[in-house]
């Protein structure tokens, strides 16, 4: 579908059709995080690393997020790492905060250095759903 249709997009345009029959095979996963322990005191000035184990069966595109939460605000996503070794930090979460995905023990703990009393938070690990579709050609 072509938006906003402009003067330069007059042309002929073709279309393919496939005549093989594809027959969706949905698979839900087992897909599930866990932190423990439920909360973490710790020292002005030092250090803490906050724990998250994740499952999924498609451990070759597991998608890793964390979150901080304020008092009566609304979760903000600090970071992402990817199975595929990328993700960032977002703005305001570059310096002192860090996680790094190990897809082989299947966690992605977060470090926060140097901590301030604005850490006062809760932190959210979260992993994006896992959906599989394959398709049989007939």
């Amino acid at each position: 579908m072509i938006q906003r249709v402009q003067l330069s997009d007059s042309a002929e345009y073709y279309s393919h059709c496939d005549n093989r029959i594809y027959s969706p095979l949905t698979k839900t996963t087992g897909d599930n995080v866990q932190q423990q322990p439920g909360s973490v005191i710790a020292t002005e000035g030092g250090l803490v690393t906050l724990s998250c184990q994740y499952n999924t069966s498609a451990t070759n595109f597991a998608y890793l997020y964390w979150y901080k939460q304020e008092a009566n605000d609304f979760p903000k996503q600090m970071l992402s790492r990817f199975s595929t070794g990328s993700g960032d930090n977002a703005a305001g979460f570059k310096e002192r905060f860090n996680a790094s995905l190990n897809a082989k023990t299947q966690s992605v703990p977060l470090t926060i250095q140097r901590l301030q009393l604005s850490d006062s938070a809760v932190y959210y690990c979260a992993l994006r759903p896992t959906l599989i579709i394959e398709y049989i050609a007939n």
